[in-house]
């Protein structure tokens, strides 16, 4: 038998997987490392240190599971998205720490690229945002000495997560059509990097790495890695390996990540659907020598990273575990609202002069009213997705496949389920991002078809809605009110 292994390049941790040609574990290992935040909005992470816990956790993978690269059939790749690196293309040495997909300097590039956001967003399918590539790639240029002439006379090379682990593992300068198609670069209906973007933006050509599809072969690792000889034969931007992985491969195949961000993805199929609502258009994947699949996407920027600022900023859990057992001791959150607005808040509003706020506290509230609170503004937010979604696509859900660490916590999913009003089903792996990296590299690899790929998906348990209408829309209605609050913060 081979194996699959899924290198699973988080916002917060790395992660190495290793399943069964079907997609059952092995074997993981796992490992964080350091979040670098040296101003207000800024975030940064360290480069080196992500591809050294990269070799790390394939190495404990490998040994928890007593195998040898030799085993290894074939290596899948997913990784946060957006967070952008710029290393010398001779001694592969960063000329900067990566800045995150969360980090919100670039501000005044949004600005000298407002008269032209139409066209950005036709060509690329998202808003002039600091949260994408472009923006953080054009402050690096401009702001690290000499980056823009090296970067023109082609000594440096740019990537998101995927192209740096790539180039580490392979020595190729590639990245997927996934991936690239969230750079703010890309057009997103030829799957290529647009010239009039880089015209926009002044990004030099001889900085991209060259766009493959999603699954198919990226490239071999090299003679001095432990998976040396092994091909990498599927590379996607997390939510997209999260959507594969959850087998949306059908027109309305919808599913939500609930992760460092909560993420919502619903596949439109060849079709590029245009949101009036704050969405965006993005890829969703692409097979080897198939057209572009296509998704809608709305993305918010806190979920499970309330969870460690609850941990690390308020001390009022010791680890982020403890969060569900305080949150399930109070019946509700005693009227609070948690609106986590710590950078902005991203779709369907994008407004980033929104801050984090707190509002209806009364001497009641107890630390478990804000922990519960604090879940429950994921629910809330996910649910202002799925109402911009319904109003873009026309027709009301169906059942929502869900995943991510926030997943595994059956009180929240109820309450999100409750304020949708829609069903939710959970699989029995809820890390679908590895997963997904798992089915993409068995596909390219040939392991099996795409078309059998949906066989392999297995479930654990549905939630159903049980709040009344009263109650949800009275919820949702102080919501709204708490959002207000958290507004206009920011110039």
């Amino acid at each position: 038998m081979g194996y699959v292994l899924s290198l699973d390049e988080g916002t917060t941790s790395t992660r190495a997987v290793i399943f069964t040609e079907d997609g059952r574990t092995v074997a993981q290992s796992s490992q964080e490392f350091t979040q670098r935040f040296p101003r207000g909005g800024w975030v940064e992470h360290d480069p080196p240190e992500i591809w050294r816990t990269s070799r790390q956790v394939i190495g404990s993978a490998l040994g928890k599971a007593q195998l040898t690269g030799a085993d290894i059939a074939c290596v899948g790749v997913t990784n946060q998205r957006e967070t952008t690196v710029v290393w010398e293309a001779s001694t592969g040495r960063p000329i900067y720490p990566a800045i995150v997909w969360q980090d919100t300097r670039g501000t005044e590039y949004v600005e000298r690229l407002s008269e032209d956001t139409h066209d950005i967003a036709t060509i690329t399918g998202l808003p002039v945002n600091t949260y994408f590539s472009a923006i953080k790639l054009m402050w690096i240029l401009d702001h690290v000495e000499g980056a823009r002439a090296r970067a023109e006379k082609g000594e440096l090379r740019f990537g998101t997560i995927d192209a740096w682990l790539l180039f580490n593992l392979t020595g190729e300068h590639v990245t997927d059509v996934t991936n690239a198609s969230r750079t703010m670069l890309m057009d997103i209906r030829t799957g290529q990097w647009s010239q009039r973007i880089l015209e926009l933006t002044g990004v030099p050509e001889q900085l991209l790495p060259r766009i493959c599809p999603s699954v198919g072969e990226l490239g071999t690792v090299r003679s001095n890695q432990l998976l040396s000889g092994t091909a990498v034969t599927g590379v996607l931007g997390d939510q997209q390996s999260a959507t594969f992985g959850q087998v949306c491969f059908g027109h309305g195949d919808t599913k939500v990540t609930f992760g460092t961000g909560c993420f919502l993805l619903t596949n439109t199929g060849t079709q590029i659907v245009r949101s009036d609502h704050g969405l965006v258009s993005t890829v969703a994947y692409q097979i080897a020598d198939e057209p572009l699949q296509y998704a809608l996407e709305g993305s918010i920027a806190v979920a499970g990273s309330l969870v460690q600022w609850l941990r690390d900023n308020l001390g009022i859990i010791s680890s982020s575990n403890e969060v569900e057992k305080l949150a399930a001791s109070v019946e509700d959150s005693g009227g609070v609202f948690f609106v986590p607005a710590f950078a902005g808040l991203f779709a369907p509003r994008w407004r980033p002069d929104a801050r984090g706020t707190i509002v209806g506290m009364t001497g009641f509230t107890t630390a478990a009213h804000i922990a519960r609170a604090a879940l429950d503004s994921t629910a809330f937010q996910a649910a202002e997705v799925v109402d911009a979604l319904v109003s873009d696509v026309g027709t009301d859900m169906g059942t929502i496949r869900v995943d991510g660490g926030m997943s595994v916590n059956d009180a929240f999913l109820q309450f999100q389920s409750d304020i949708l009003d829609t069903p939710l089903v959970r699989p029995t792996e809820t890390e679908s991002t590895a997963v997904g990296a798992c089915f993409a590299a068995g596909v390219g690899a040939g392991l099996y078809a795409h078309d059998d790929v949906a066989s392999l998906w297995r479930k654990d348990r549905d939630f159903n809605p049980q709040m009344d209408a009263r109650t949800r829309e009275n919820l949702r209605a102080r919501w709204n009110e708490a959002v207000e609050r958290s507004l206009n913060w920011e110039e």
